[in-house]
């Protein structure tokens, strides 16, 4: 009982606030929305399931454990010299 009260307040709340007129425009929009999100959520659901019953393959290119990692540029052994003296700077 109480969840058709509240539905009968709602639509009577949207009535005072978009008009009687509006109203059928109102729930062909919501009606169209509905429509199209069951639709997308379908088709992501039939996407997902397809890729799932597919063989995962290995990757091609099996990369070679012994590379190193190679110092980025500005590390810390290309730092500018601590006892280089600065020109025209005054504190």
């Amino acid at each position: 009982m109480g969840r058709i009260l509240a539905f009968l307040i709602i639509i009577l709340m949207a009535a005072v606030f978009f008009g009687g007129k509006r109203l059928p425009a109102l729930a062909r929009a919501v009606g169209r929305s509905m429509r199209i999100l069951k639709s997308e959520t379908s088709a992501l659901r039939e996407e997902f399931a397809k890729e799932a019953k597919e063989p995962v393959e290995p990757p091609a290119v099996v990369p070679d454990p012994t590379l190193t990692i190679k110092a980025a540029p500005g590390a810390a052994s290309s730092a500018r010299p601590t006892d280089e003296q600065r020109t025209g700077r005054t504190r």
